[in-house]
């Protein structure tokens, strides 16, 4: 399974990660230097999510901004109680 919401498409994005050392100038250093630069990912918070589908209520992969939008419908808590038999009574 991909690492993408259902409802907002928000996906793994590539980026970069910028290694430095040196005293800023404002400081009183002669100011930062580069050492290095390596690719990196940028993942999504994406949460499986029980949620109502057109009608059924499936699981779903969703990003915590969706839900907290309020894009995802959650299905109702069931309320289940055992039948009571008759010994008990």
């Amino acid at each position: 399974m991909s690492r993408v919401c259902c409802f907002t498409g928000k996906k793994t994005t590539s980026g970069k990660s910028i290694a430095r050392r040196g005293k800023a100038k404002y400081l009183g250093g002669v100011g930062r230097k580069i050492t290095g630069i390596t690719k990196r990912k940028f993942k999504p918070n994406v949460q499986n999510v029980r949620a109502v589908v057109e009608g059924k209520v499936t699981r779903i992969r969703a990003s915590a901004k969706a839900i907290k939008m309020g894009l995802v419908v959650k299905p109702q808590k069931r309320n289940y109680k055992p039948a009571q038999t008759a010994e008990a009574s």
